[in-house]
């Protein structure tokens, strides 16, 4: 079933007078999504690739298109995975501090809303974890307003400087934090397939974020200007092992996998990775005010490998559907003939 696609993401409805500029719209995965939802959606958007420590350049691309809404998914994870940046700090710091704060600043001067695309791994448990009666108990549930913790990878300090920044300055930017994100298919960068591919696995309960979910809530809450920082993932936790478990329940009874301890997984990736609690409060209020639904992870991963099931996106790595670099426009209403 070579022809599958993953189930587009719904938009919510949104002012149709909106102008929206996606910076990472054109080549990154989470920027693409966000481009081809709105585009389905029927609104005026335009993904880009313009570098965003290039300010002359930011506000040239700003003044030509005009834009009501920029939404920032740019920034650098890494490659193959977040150790690069270990290695790469200067590089690192350029797209996400300096990058990030000059787009911020270029549209606090023009007065132009910005939603920017964060991480959340920037918190790390305090104290143990453990599985009671299939439910998470863990030490700690981490708010928005809680300083970082976690400063084990260059690139999780160089979000947490940024996330500090922008908690106290710059009214114009509503910033989420985004986990360990999981598609509709089998992208290389979605979380199941990436654990999916280990040879073996930890065992820890963390906040995810499935984008079907929560992408139609970056776009009702850009378009009616939420400000400020919020923790962008699906209520409750869920561990590596119950989202391979539910993936072998609903789409693949032959899949295997292994476990490692914590300590043999930190000595095997050399440096050390987020695992963490986010609080959903606020957002959970968000979705309750825009009348968008935001279900418990462990509901929303069945969900998608339902909706993936039906689809068949489960039975390849299909490549994602790149959104346009045109400049997508709703369609003109045909005058009615008397």
């Amino acid at each position: 079933m070579a022809d599958a696609e993953a189930p587009e993401i719904p938009c919510p409805p949104l002012n149709k007078e909106h102008r929206f500029l996606v910076y990472g719209g054109l080549t990154g995965w989470v920027g693409q999504k966000v481009v081809n939802m709105l585009e389905a959606g029927g609104y005026t958007v335009k993904g880009t690739q313009t570098r965003l420590e290039n300010r002359e350049a930011l506000i040239r691309e700003i003044d030509q298109f005009k834009p009501t809404r920029i939404i920032n998914c740019a920034g650098c994870t890494g490659k193959p995975n977040v150790s690069w940046c270990d290695h790469n700090k200067e590089a690192t710091v350029r797209a996400n501090v300096i990058g990030c704060l000059n787009l911020c600043d270029v549209a606090f001067q023009k007065k132009i809303h910005v939603t920017n695309m964060s991480t959340g791994c920037i918190y790390s448990y305090n104290g143990p974890f453990k599985l009671q009666d299939g439910s998470w108990d863990v030490s700690d549930n981490f708010k928005e307003e809680d300083d970082p913790n976690f400063h084990g990878s260059w690139y999780s300090r160089t979000k947490a400087y940024v996330d500090r920044i922008l908690f106290d300055a710059y009214d114009n930017v509503l910033t989420f934090r985004l986990r360990m994100p999981i598609s509709d298919d089998l992208f290389r960068k979605n979380f199941v397939t990436k654990i999916k591919g280990y040879e073996r696995i930890i065992n820890v309960p963390n906040s995810m974020s499935v984008l079907y979910d929560v992408l139609p809530l970056l776009a009702a809450m850009s378009n009616t200007k939420y400000t400020g920082l919020y923790n962008f993932v699906n209520p409750g936790v869920i561990s590596h092992n119950q989202v391979l478990d539910y993936f072998r329940e609903i789409l693949d009874p032959s899949l295997t996998y292994k476990n490692f301890s914590q300590k043999e997984h930190d000595e095997h990736v050399k440096i050390p990775r987020s695992n963490n609690m986010l609080d959903t409060t606020k957002l959970e209020k968000a979705a309750k005010e825009l009348n968008l639904e935001l279900p418990e992870i462990h509901t929303a991963v069945k969900n998608c490998y339902r909706r993936m099931r039906a689809k068949g996106s489960h039975k390849s790595d299909l490549p994602q559907k790149r959104a346009s670099d045109k400049i997508a426009t709703p369609e003109p209403k045909k005058k009615k003939v008397a």
